[in-house]
């Protein structure tokens, strides 16, 4: 019996081909800092921070490093994978993870994500990565990483958890609700844990959340705990079910595109597209239920003092500037019929009594 161990070194050149095109295109294009007027505060010079990062340290440097060196292995990785094990089901589920990320700009409208002007990013005014509340930052292409990573643990405890127990529990009978449950607590913890740590040391904020729900709010690092890593699991979820393998040695994904009939010469591409197409659905989901939250006007906990003054705040239903905290202000794209505004952002009244975000000084 013989196996195939390596792909077709024609598609293995193209593919490293087109990861230096990438490449080549991301340094072409890199800045740093807030450089399009369409974000840039003019009043400002340099990089000013009104709060303290943890422990002090600027950790952009390190965060991106790390990325660089993630990406590495993860590239290299699947390079490996390719040439081993063409078309396993954990490559293609890698790559559809990592190609959502072209929805990141509109997942960070939808939830308030304001990132770090000084990350390395894409031109502020293109089209779509425009929708960014500030930047589209290079770090988010580790998705696969993020999406795809709590099906690991959810799966070895699962079979553990089969393994004790007998072929009529409830483990045998509902693997895939099993499975469902368990990344569900594990994709929270590990959401939790690590955006939490994120905020805090300055890589983005939430800056606007529901106060119920969301832990330190009203401050820089206000975290929407109970809605952020509740509605990221609506990835995680199908990205790990669509891997599992039931006793036929098929995992779910390649049952869906057989049962569809999508390119039955080429199951490998057939079992791509049903990931990338469920995940781009759970992906919408996912910014759907922030958009709802946001066409509320429920997102009135602010994240004062705003971290970035070399960016204008962004404040596109002018919750900031009711509470103090100095402009200049602008509203970004998106912020008209879509969230109920037809006429934009709303002229706001006198400063409430109360209010959050003024300067300590002028307080």
């Amino acid at each position: 019996m013989s196996t195939q161990k390596s792909g077709n070194p024609a598609m293995a050149w193209a593919g490293w081909l087109f990861s230096f095109a990438i490449i080549g295109v991301i340094a072409y294009h890199a800045r740093m800092g807030a450089v399009s007027p369409r974000i840039a505060n003019p009043e400002v010079t340099g990089v000013p921070r009104p709060v303290e990062f943890l422990f002090g340290i600027d950790w952009l440097p390190m965060l991106e490093a790390g990325t660089v060196v993630a990406m590495i292995l993860l590239v290299g990785g699947c390079a490996l994978a390719s040439r081993r094990h063409p078309g396993h089901p954990y490559l293609l589920m890698t790559i559809a993870t990592t190609a959502i990320v072209w929805q990141d700009p509109i997942m960070n409208w939808a939830p308030y994500a304001v990132y770090n002007p000084q990350l390395w990013h894409w031109p502020e005014d293109w089209p779509l990565i425009n929708l960014s509340p500030t930047v589209e930052p290079f770090i988010v292409i580790g998705y696969a990483m993020f999406y795809f990573g709590p099906f690991f643990p959810a799966v070895w405890i699962l079979r553990r958890m089969q393994a004790k127990r007998p072929m009529d529990s409830f483990v045998w009978r509902h693997p895939l609700w099993s499975l469902a449950g368990l990344i569900l607590v594990i994709g929270f913890v590990f959401d939790m844990m690590l955006e939490v740590s994120l905020v805090r040391t300055g890589l983005y904020i939430y800056s606007q959340a529901i106060p119920f729900g969301t832990i330190f709010a009203g401050t820089t690092f206000q975290f929407p705990l109970l809605w952020e890593s509740t509605f990221v699991c609506f990835v995680m979820i199908p990205a790990g079910v669509l891997c599992y393998r039931d006793d036929t040695g098929r995992t779910v994904a390649e049952k869906l595109s057989q049962r569809l009939r999508l390119f039955p010469g080429r199951p490998a591409l057939a079992t791509f597209i049903v990931m990338f197409g469920i995940l781009n659905i759970a992906y919408f989901m996912y910014g759907g239920a922030f958009a709802l939250i946001r066409v509320s006007g429920a997102a009135t906990s602010l994240a004062c003092p705003y971290p970035y003054p070399e960016a204008k705040v962004y404040d596109p239903q002018g919750y900031y500037e009711s509470e103090g905290q100095p402009g200049p202000y602008f509203e970004g794209y998106w912020n008209r019929i879509t969230i109920g505004q037809p006429e934009g952002r709303p002229k706001v009244n006198p400063l409430k009594p109360d209010a959050a975000c003024l300067p300590k000084e002028k307080s």
